[in-house]
């Protein structure tokens, strides 16, 4: 009896979740509730947009861009979390980065952050969860502190906390003016009611002159101050001798473009150069006698003295033992000693005496070990030693093994392409080999409407779940009954609701039939299947569409009797 009772309830809630769907396919109610949805969503941007349009005199052309970031915020699918690629729904917990103003669920991007972070630290063994790395944003990259990693839902200005869900104002925004500063700073701060998305230009005006300071002041608007004259600029080059020729500009002026002759640093030679770059040298060899009357200078044009005699004071040996003092012609001879300097192994001393030029390579036979510590042998000092272990350790992907000959432990990165199926099942992850999560499919898919003139952009994978863009479009399929135009609705999939106008077809009588069409009403068919006994369930009622014959007429004519006494 539980299990009957249990199976007559699921039944019953089938039947009403497939009548519900018969009524909504059949009738246009709710196109006037996605018009009065409409209607509340513009009331709701035009209180969000009020402050500032009353500063623009009504012009709201630079809003364009913060008003797409909210339309998505209320249209139905729209707002998509690229971690979990689901939907963000009004009463969500959510993030938004503050470079591309992308939202993420806060619990999405706390994981996302926590993995970024450990991804990172796992890569070299010495300094793991030491060093403060940072973590990016999934779709655009911004670098953000491990201390910056959120924890808490804000609105989008950042003022309230766990923001109240209200049907009249823009999804996890709290309704108070934004007051964030612009970008780049003007002094001023936005006066939008809190939204998602970038702020738009300042709208406040500013009296301000040109770039050259020539012109008079003029009121301006802040987001556009920067204004030219066109006149020349006027004001004197890094050269001294002339002026900037450009018309009113901003920043510093270009290097002069005026050539004049300008002799070298040493004064020798002459030659016609840019006025920006007096400073030159030429190539000739300085050749001034030296204090010691016994050389000349060897420097390449320079300016100032050419100072003391390179050979002369005390001079050491080659291997800088000994100091000897001795007149500039003469050579520093070598000392007789042994070199000892330290070779280029680092561990032994050049064995010959004082020599001039550089020292030979280590030859001394020592026990070295490979680079993986597995092996030793005997060998000159100065050749590396390397065995033909492969190294079977892991790499940082958790999957492959190093396989690097002679591996000193510090394995690098894995080279292979990961290659798994991302969340949105149509693409593969082209990243090197990772570990933990990947990425979210960075391509975008357009869904259209039937007619295909609606379209709307959302994340590879979403295609299949996100409803069908509302089309403002009439429905251009020509109609399926007598008439020859259909009642006018907009684009939708499916078939078209059942006709609605009159039928207006001329009766036997020679008068109009005056009901709703009936060329494709739906018929209940009975009698197609035979129960087979009393235990069958009976089944659900087929219903087919079929053109129905008009009705007798109803029009009142005059009629007389059989006597032809009275008309009635």
């Amino acid at each position: 009896l539980s299990s009957q009772k249990k199976f007559d309830e699921i039944k019953k809630a089938n039947q009403a979740a497939a009548k519900k769907l018969v009524e909504d396919q059949f009738s246009s109610s709710s196109e006037d509730d996605d018009e009065d949805a409409e209607v509340k969503q513009g009331e709701i941007l035009a209180k969000t947009f009020i402050i500032y349009t009353s500063q623009t005199d009504g012009d709201a052309s630079e809003l364009e861009r913060t008003r797409q970031y909210m339309n998505e915020a209320f249209q139905s699918g729209a707002m998509t979390c690229l971690i979990c690629i689901a939907s963000v729904k009004r009463n969500q917990a959510v993030w938004s980065c503050c470079g591309c103003f992308c939202i993420f669920h806060l619990v999405c991007i706390q994981k996302w952050a926590k993995d970024s972070l450990f991804l990172v630290s796992s890569l070299t063994d010495d300094d793991f969860g030491k060093k403060d790395y940072p973590w990016p944003c999934p779709k655009c990259r911004f670098e953000y502190k491990r201390s910056e990693t959120p924890s808490r839902y804000y609105c989008y200005c950042g003022k309230v906390e766990n923001p109240t869900l209200d049907p009249w104002l823009v999804p996890h925004s709290c309704g108070q003016i934004c007051e964030r500063e612009f970008k780049p700073s003007c002094g001023h701060k936005c006066l939008l009611l809190c939204h998602p998305g970038p702020c738009p230009p300042c709208p406040k005006m500013v009296t301000i002159t040109c770039h050259c300071k020539k012109a008079k002041p003029v009121p301006r608007r802040c987001s556009a101050k920067e204004w030219s004259c066109r006149l020349p600029c006027g004001r004197t080059l890094l050269c001294g001798q002339h002026t900037c020729e450009d018309s009113c500009h901003a920043g510093h002026c270009q290097p002069c473009p005026q050539v004049s002759k300008q002799r070298c640093i040493c004064g020798r030679q002459t030659a016609e150069r840019l006025c920006a770059s007096p400073q030159w040298q030429c190539d000739q060899v300085c050749g001034k006698p030296l204090p010691c009357g016994n050389h000349t200078c060897e420097q390449v044009c320079h300016a100032g003295p050419c100072g003391d005699c390179p050979r002369s004071g005390k001079r050491s040996c080659p291997c800088e033992k000994s100091k000897f003092t001795l007149p500039c012609t003469e050579d520093v001879p070598t000392c007789g000693d042994s070199c000892d300097k330290v070779l280029e192994c680092g561990i032994h001393k050049c064995s010959q005496r004082c020599h001039r030029g550089p020292c030979e390579i280590c030859r001394q036979e020592v026990e070295k070990q490979c680079r993986c510590g597995k092996h030793t042998k005997r060998m000159p000092c100065h050749k590396p030693y390397l065995c033909e272990t492969k190294c079977t350790k892991i790499r940082d992907c958790q999957k492959h093994q190093c396989r690097r000959k002679c591996c000193s432990g510090n394995c690098p990165p894995c080279d292979q392409v990961c290659g798994r199926t991302l969340g949105c099942r149509n693409h593969k992850c082209p990243s090197g080999c990772h570990r933990g999560s990947c990425n979210p499919c960075p391509e975008t898919v357009d869904v259209k409407c039937n007619c295909g003139k609606t379209v709307i952009k959302v994340p590879c994978g979403r295609e299949r779940t996100i409803k069908s863009p509302k089309c403002k479009q009439l429905c251009s399929r020509p109609p399926t009954c007598h008439h020859s135009t259909q009642e006018k609705h907009y684009c939708h999939f499916g078939r078209c609701p059942p006709c609605r106008q009159s039928c207006q077809k001329t009766l036997m009588c020679g008068h109009l039939c005056p009901v709703p069409c009936h060329d494709e009403a739906l018929v209940k068919q009975t009698g197609l299947h035979q129960s087979a006994g009393p235990w069958e369930q009976p089944s659900e009622p087929a219903f087919i569409q079929t053109a129905l014959p008009c009705p007798p007429c109803e029009v009142p004519v005059p009629v007389e009797c059989l006597g032809q006494h009275e008309v009635s």
